[in-house]
């Protein structure tokens, strides 16, 4: 089906039409403080089909239930420890999602076959609002096509979903810029399955034993089944081959000039633009400005027409490992370290 895409402003009418749309089985795209979800009730196998068509994703990946208040977790979580709960009470509502024994009526499509469920409770007062309204939990996968960059504004939804959803609820730009950490249990340690703005030192505040999943940094076997997504497959790219390149910004700019072309560009950090002689665009100094810019700079680089495109490697601590896990699998794992 071909929708005539609306943009919803974020007050009342706008999200009261939203959570219509969301309690008639419809998709919507709707604002969170990471990126934007591609949101459908989390328990009708019908919309959640209808993400996976939008998205063009595989159905072997999991998808992220939304909730609005604290209390509905225990609505689809078989249990939860006692160390998700301290985590939920130091960082929810926010960008944590936490996997937990799903109960049946959570169905298989939105857990990606799996016997658990990762869930949420953002931060973002538009989301909350729109949950609410809907009178159920929203699975959300970010609202971009599979495998291109995430979106943090509503453009950016536009660009992917013109077409394949009715509407996006345009909360502005997202606050953080990559999406949720993602954590899992065993026993009173934490696994940390995707990292984010909530760090592995964020973590240990909460518990000393914070292991990191292999899948962070290493390709996953494609036959594995992962409990978070954003672990398999290719993910986050633009059309132009992403390559990360580790060094000094001397080193880095000897490299670009060796490997040139008309259509080459690289992405350097903002102290590096008054140094750097060649075609680029800059994603900031700091983690978190990097977190915040990262999307948006790598689907830049598809209007630009950008065939290659250089990375300056982040710092991979803090908030920086979930800058460096998204431009992993933007590269394909294509690294070089001169």
């Amino acid at each position: 089906m071909i929708y005539e895409t609306k943009i919803l402003k974020p007050n009342k009418e706008g999200i009261n039409e939203a959570a219509k749309l969301l309690k008639s089985g419809e998709v919507v795209a709707i604002p969170t403080e990471t990126v934007y979800g591609l949101a459908a009730d989390a328990l009708n196998e019908e919309a959640v089909v209808k993400i996976f068509k939008a998205k063009g994703r595989p159905q072997d990946n999991p998808l992220i239930v939304h909730i609005a208040d604290f209390e509905k977790i225990y609505n689809y979580a078989q249990e939860v420890p006692k160390v998700a709960l301290k985590l939920a009470e130091r960082f929810w509502p926010g960008p944590l999602t936490m996997v937990l024994p799903k109960k049946d009526i959570v169905p298989k499509i939105t857990s990606g076959g799996l016997e658990t469920i990762g869930i949420r409770l953002p931060s973002n007062e538009v989301a909350r609002k729109i949950i609410r309204l809907s009178g159920t939990a929203l699975a959300a996968p970010s609202a971009n096509l599979s495998g291109s960059p995430s979106p943090t504004c509503a453009a950016h939804v536009f660009d992917d979903m013109n077409g394949r959803i009715p509407a996006i609820v345009d909360g502005g730009s997202c606050d953080v810029g990559v999406e949720s950490t993602v954590v899992s249990f065993e026993g009173n340690a934490i696994r940390l399955l995707r990292p984010g703005f909530i760090s592995i030192e964020d973590l240990k505040e909460v518990s000393e034993e914070v292991i990191a999943d292999d899948g962070i940094l290493h390709k996953v076997d494609p036959g594995k089944k992962v409990l978070s997504p954003g672990m398999k497959y290719k993910h986050y790219s633009p059309k132009a081959r992403v390559i990360i390149v580790e060094g000094s910004l001397e080193s880095f700019i000897s490299y670009v000039s060796k490997h040139n072309s008309e259509k080459t560009y690289s992405m350097i950090f903002d102290s590096d633009k008054n140094l750097f002689p060649f075609k680029n665009l800059t994603y900031g100094d700091t983690s978190l400005s990097q977190a915040h810019e990262v999307f948006d700079k790598l689907r830049e680089f598809d209007k630009l027409g950008a065939e290659i495109v250089f990375v300056r490697c982040p710092q991979k601590e803090g908030v920086g490992l979930a800058v460096y896990n998204r431009l992993l699998r933007a590269a394909g794992f294509e690294v070089i370290t001169l």
